[in-house]
């Protein structure tokens, strides 16, 4: 055990839940099995859940501190209505609460955990101890090449997005952030660019995208993959940036030799891919499930040979590691986080371009699983063996903490040379 002291703020942190509440609870939960003392401090509506989490399974060396702003500050906060500026006040709150527990407690080294986004701040740099600030992501975009395809309500949603980085980038507290934490953990190259620009003095990119070990068992039961023809799947909602029109348009053009293409999933583009599929011709070969539970998910998955995630701006992307968990290869653009989960023994990865060029890129990878279904074998097995070496909680908490170790060896060198 790591004789270390960490003070922590993780907004959203939950046990059994996925996204960013899923990302706070794993790491605080793997990272205080790692070091001496952690504090969390989090918000009161996660303390049930994580109270019958710690029952269940405590662990000495993790605290948590609960903390929202009073009544009066809050009244006009409902369900996400309000929560972005509740998040930054809340920041604030939660950082005087750090100071007081360092006070008392003189902890080396404060972790913000989530939010995790490069455009909003953390206030912990005023506990004048060193920083670790992530994982963080936010700086993925769609490339320019693709934004002429788009509908107009999605090249909105493009700028607006792009705006609200480019004013939080302006905040003076996000730049004082990141000028005073010892080490960023962005979750993808895009973002680390970002926060260099931002003169952050260290990063290490870090994905926040990981599995637990119960998942890792489900998963690694699933059969191996079945006789041709080949199925492909993709996974997610039906949103524009998720780039399922064109892994459409790509396996309309392929030879397919039977092979089929099913959705898992729905949003608000699913009614225009079910027409897109109808005008180009491959209904009878594309199947949409809706929503479905996890379960009935990773029984899509056992039916399936090569999962089809062609996202313009993932930060993370679960839904590829459970894939390559459960034996399957990804085909995915060098884009966001899926570019860190796969490599040329687990999938295919391609080089974005523009629409035309993606679409072209996606159909090739498509035609080499069906010519050679014993290649999607072959890579399944690579994806399977990276997943499990490189996507485990406990293998984020490993790095995060060596990062931590990192910080405070830095420090150390500092002020012995001085």
């Amino acid at each position: 055990m790591k004789q270390l002291s960490v003070i922590a703020t993780a907004y959203a942190c939950e046990p059994e839940t996925g996204s960013e509440t899923g990302i706070g609870w794993n790491i605080v939960r793997e990272v205080g099995r790692r070091v001496e003392d952690l504090v969390v401090i989090t918000r009161e509506n996660n303390r049930d859940a994580i109270d019958r989490a710690l029952e269940q399974d405590p662990e000495p060396g993790l605290r948590f501190v609960y903390y929202d702003l009073p009544k009066w500050a809050r009244w006009w906060k409902r369900g996400h209505r309000g929560v972005q500026a509740y998040y930054y006040l809340w920041q604030i709150g939660a950082a005087r609460l750090a100071h007081e527990l360092h006070r008392g407690a003189n902890f080396d080294l404060a972790h913000h955990v989530t939010f995790g986004r490069y455009w909003s701040p953390t206030f912990l740099t005023r506990l004048g101890i060193p920083l670790v600030w992530g994982p963080i992501g936010g700086g993925e975009s769609a490339p320019p090449g693709f934004w002429a395809d788009f509908p107009p309500r999605d090249k909105l949603f493009e700028m607006a997005r792009s705006a609200a980085r480019s004013l939080g980038q302006l905040d003076p507290f996000v730049r004082r952030a990141a000028r005073n934490c010892r080490m960023a953990l962005p979750t993808t190259a895009e973002t680390d660019a970002k926060l260099r620009d931002l003169n952050v003095a260290s990063t290490r990119i870090l994905g926040n995208a990981a599995l637990a070990s119960k998942d890792f068992a489900s998963l690694g039961a699933i059969p191996a993959v079945p006789p041709a023809p080949i199925r492909f799947v993709s996974i997610g909602r039906m949103l524009n940036w998720k780039g399922f029109s064109m892994s459409m348009r790509a396996f309309a053009r392929m030879d397919r030799r039977g092979s089929e293409y099913w959705l898992v999933g729905d949003g608000p583009d699913r009614n225009r891919l079910e027409r897109l599929a109808e005008e180009l011709g491959i209904a009878d070969a594309v199947k949409f499930t809706g929503n479905i539970s996890r379960d009935e998910t990773f029984a899509v998955l056992g039916k399936s040979h090569v999962l089809l995630h062609p996202s313009l701006h993932d930060s993370g992307g679960w839904v590829c590691i459970e894939a390559m968990a459960a034996g399957r290869p990804v085909i995915c653009f060098d884009l966001g986080g899926p570019a860190l989960m796969v490599d040329s023994h687990s999938g295919f990865k391609l080089s974005a371009g523009d629409t035309e060029t993606g679409i072209r890129r996606l159909q090739e990878a498509m035609q080499s699983a069906v010519d050679d279904p014993q290649t999607v074998s072959t890579l399944g097995a690579g994806a399977q063996e990276r997943a499990r070496e490189l996507f485990s909680w406990e293998r984020k908490a490993d790095e995060i903490v060596d990062a931590y170790e990192e910080v405070l060896g830095r420090v150390t060198t500092t002020a012995e040379t001085h």
